[in-house]
C-alpha cells in the first residue's frame, strides 16, 4: 500500500503557505483545463490540478483536519456566474513524510467520489517523467485565483504570471534559516516581485506543458514586496509514490 488515506485531515498552517497571483493578467479563459478550485463550504480554499481521471494534486498543507473538501472543475470564474462542475472528495492520500513545520513533502492527492470525462473545459496535465531538477532560469508559470497583493481578496477569474526557476543554493542562501530541501524547488517572488499570494496554495508551476512543481509557501506578509524566491514542492521526486496510488485506482 503506497499511503493511509484519510477522510479528514492534519490541522491547517499559518497564512503564509495559504498563498494568489501577483503581477500576473488573467488567463484565456479554459485555456488551463487542469485547473481546479479546491474549496472548503463552497469557498475557495486553494488550486490544484487534475492528474487523472481520478485524482487531483495539491498541497498537503490546504487540508485542515474535520473539513470535507470538493472541488470546481473546468472553471475559469468561480463567482458562481457562469455553470460549475462541482465533485466531492473521496479519500485525502497525504505523503506519509508531510511535516507542517518545515512544509517537507507538502504534496496531497485527492481521490474523487467518481471519475471525470475529458472535455474541452476538463483535461488533466502530464506529469515530469525523470527525477531531474529544472534548471535555473528556466521560464515556467503559475496560475490561480488567490490574491493579488498581501491581505487582498482573492480572484474570481483565473490569474497567470510567468516566473524563473531559481538555483536552489541561490534560494538557500536567501532564506537563510528556512531549511530548502533537495525535494523542494525555486521560482520568482524574488526581484521582480511576481508569484503567488494568498489563495494560490496547491496550485501548479507548469514548464513546456508539464507540471513540475505544487505552490507551497513564500515569505509571510510579502506578496508584492518579496525579498525571498516562492517555494514549491518538486513534483519528481515524488513520483513513485504518486503513481502507485494512481495506479491502484485507475
Amino acid at each position: 500500500m503506497c499511503t493511509r488515506p484519510l477522510t479528514s485531515g492534519h490541522t491547517g498552517i499559518e497564512a503564509q503557505q495559504n498563498s494568489s497571483i501577483v503581477n500576473g493578467k488573467e488567463a484565456k479563459p479554459h485555456s488551463r483545463p487542469y485547473m481546479v478550485s479546491v474549496q472548503q463550504r463552497n469557498k475557495h480554499i486553494c488550486g490544484g490540478f487534475l492528474v487523472s481521471k481520478s485524482f487531483v494534486m495539491t498541497a498537503a498543507h490546504c487540508l485542515t483536519w474535520g473539513q470535507n473538501l470538493t472541488v470546481l472543475l473546468g472553471a475559469h470564474d468561480i463567482s458562481g456566474k457562469q455553470k460549475l462542475y462541482r465533485t466531492g472528495v473521496k479519500l485525502h492520500h497525504i505523503h506519509p513524510g508531510f511535516d507542517a513545520d518545515s512544509l517537507e513533502n507538502d504534496i496531497m492527492l485527492l481521490q474523487l467520489k467518481s471519475a471525470v470525462k475529458k472535455t474541452k473545459e476538463v483535461q488533466w496535465i502530464p506529469l515530469p517523467k525523470k527525477d531531474k531538477d529544472v534548471k535555473a532560469k528556466t521560464l515556467c508559470s503559475v496560475a490561480g485565483w488567490g490574491a493579488t497583493k498581501t491581505n487582498g481578496s482573492a480572484s474570481p477569474r483565473l490569474l497567470e504570471v510567468n516566473v524563473s526557476v531559481v538555483d536552489r543554493s541561490v534560494c538557500r542562501k536567501m532564506w537563510k534559516k528556512k531549511p530548502i530541501t533537495p525535494r523542494m524547488m525555486c521560482a520568482g517572488g524574488n526581484s521582480d516581485d511576481r508569484g503567488f499570494c494568498q489563495g494560490d496554495s496547491g496550485g501548479p508551476l507548469v514548464c513546456k506543458d508539464t507540471v513540475v512543481g505544487i505552490v507551497s509557501f513564500n515569505e509571510f506578509g510579502r506578496c508584492n514586496t518579496r525579498r525571498k524566491p516562492n517555494v514549491y514542492t518538486q513534483i519528481s521526486k515524488y513520483l513513485s509514490w504518486v503513481n502507485c496510488i494512481i495506479k491502484s485506482i485507475n
